[in-house]
């Protein structure tokens, strides 16, 4: 079932995005979510969907504007994470619909994703929901004493 995250989410949220930040270079980052500012962020109404099998959150998707400048109001970036076997059960294809569905119904032209180079998974999921890239930036994260590429990939939603 995919549906509107809500605060009590957050710390099943912040359990599948502090996986992948602690144990993969798919995300640059290296500073783990608190379940405490998520639970905030969805109160406050940022665009956030999960997944759930048997009432149990298993995969999340949200989205904020690209870049901050008011030319980009209609460009947003989104996140989509899922528990390692969660995959492959249709549910990240079906949160980044809803996501999208959102988004267009809020005037949304483009979908951005920064996947990082590592991520072939990430960029393949990708290309199968109609993403393209649209540009790399070359050693723009660092992770594990390691530079790696930025790949941009965006959908036109409008």
């Amino acid at each position: 079932m995919i549906r509107p995250a809500r605060p009590e989410d957050a710390t099943a949220i912040a359990a599948i995005w502090n996986a992948v930040i602690r144990d993969t270079t798919a995300t640059f980052t290296t500073a783990e979510k608190d379940p405490a500012a998520l639970a905030a962020q969805i109160a406050a109404g940022t665009p956030w969907w999960v997944a759930c099998v048997n009432d149990e959150v298993q995969g999340h998707a949200t989205y904020g504007q690209f870049r901050t400048s008011p030319g980009y109001a209609r460009s947003m970036e989104h996140s989509v994470h899922l528990y390692n076997s969660a995959k492959g059960q249709g549910l990240g294809r079906a949160l980044m619909a809803a996501l999208e569905a959102q988004a267009r119904a809020e005037g949304v032209h483009i979908m951005v994703a920064g996947i990082s180079s590592d991520n072939a998974e990430g960029q393949a999921f990708h290309a199968r929901i109609g993403y393209t890239e649209c540009g790399r930036v070359a050693q723009a994260g660092y992770k594990w004493g390691r530079n790696l590429d930025l790949v941009l990939m965006q959908k036109i939603l409008t």
